[in-house]
């Protein structure tokens, strides 16, 4: 297959933990051929859908798998000067841009959704990806999440946290753990908060009661073509933090699912992969659901690493199968 990655740049890319990177592993393992376009480098002209891109030739990648010494390293060669390429004329096109999800992003996925309209298979579709806040989709499964509300009222915002006590507050484009506040009702600063995080009413955010389990960790739940990976990433807090996320400092414990994990995984796969979320990440705390990523969700690697599942393979296998299927 020819297979397009739309991603950050590449020296951007921290080699030993980033999922796209494992994907283009194993694609290239595969006989796959991969490119490589940034975000920019998608456009609408001549009346269709191109993408400006360049064939990418991974050096020894395998060794780069995991060996953080190694991040920082010559690790691929990009075809230059780059080409004009009709996104339909590539097997698959993989939308792995990171967040933040801001006008850009969407209007990516505009643009990835009239390359649909072309004949191009996109994964994860861009309608879906747009229409799936991270943040909010979590609205669908309500059975499985703990008490919540989004809004930019500071009123609603001071009695939610009157009423529950402890809370987490976090901004509904955000990622990472970036702008996420532990707030209590005895809190002096909570009035600062608020204000700060909906820009004095300005921006809806996100509240949620407060789930003491994080110590035990924020845990990573993979979904792949509506099938569950056996192990989630368990994102464990490093001291005197509430926020798991490995970009905050949170450090990785690979562990199999507990029962409720399979069940609110069973129920979310089965709703979200017929719309055309091929890979989805679940932020699962204690029995409770916290968040549903559908961008570029990640944690392949620490999973592999721990566990000896290829779960960059399991991708690559729905991936092949989704492409065959929509081709035929």
């Amino acid at each position: 297959m020819k297979l397009l990655f739309v991603l950050d740049p590449l020296p951007l890319l921290k080699t030993y933990k980033d999922t796209s990177f494992a994907m283009m592993v194993e694609a290239v393992r595969r006989g796959h051929e991969i490119h490589f376009a940034p975000q920019e480098g998608l456009m609408w002209k001549g009346g269709r859908v191109v993408g400006e891109h360049g064939r990418l030739h991974l050096v020894n990648a395998e060794r780069y798998l995991g060996n953080a010494a190694l991040h920082d390293e010559d690790w691929y060669r990009l075809e230059l000067p780059p080409r004009e390429t009709r996104l339909a004329e590539f097997d698959a096109v993989l939308m792995r841009k990171d967040p933040p999800f801001d006008i850009e992003y969407v209007a990516s996925t505009w643009m990835l959704e009239a390359a649909t309209r072309e004949g191009a298979r996109v994964f994860n579709d861009p309608r879906a990806i747009r229409d799936h806040s991270e943040k909010l989709t979590i609205a669908e499964f309500p059975q499985y999440t703990v008490p919540t509300i989004v809004t930019r009222l500071e009123g609603q915002l001071q009695r939610f946290i009157d009423a529950q006590g402890d809370v987490v507050l976090k901004p509904l484009e955000g990622h990472g753990g970036a702008s996420v506040f532990r707030v209590t009702d005895a809190d002096p600063n909570r009035n600062v908060i608020i204000e700060t995080l909906t820009g004095r009413g300005a921006h809806s955010i996100m509240a949620q009661r407060y789930i003491p389990e994080i110590r035990e960790g924020d845990k990573r739940v993979l979904l792949i073509a509506g099938q569950v990976v056996p192990y989630s990433l368990a994102r464990i807090p490093k001291p005197g933090e509430s926020r798991g996320n490995l970009a905050a400092g949170g450090t990785g414990v690979a562990r199999p699912l507990s029962p409720r994990d399979r069940e609110i995984a069973d129920a979310v796969g089965s709703v979200l992969w017929p719309r055309g979320l091929l890979l989805i990440g679940l932020d699962v705390i204690g029995d409770w659901l916290t968040e549903v990523n559908v961008t570029s969700p990640t944690c392949f690697q620490e999973i592999a690493q721990q566990t000896g599942l290829n779960v960059a393979g399991m991708f690559l296998d729905a991936l092949e199968v989704a492409v065959t299927k929509a081709a035929g």
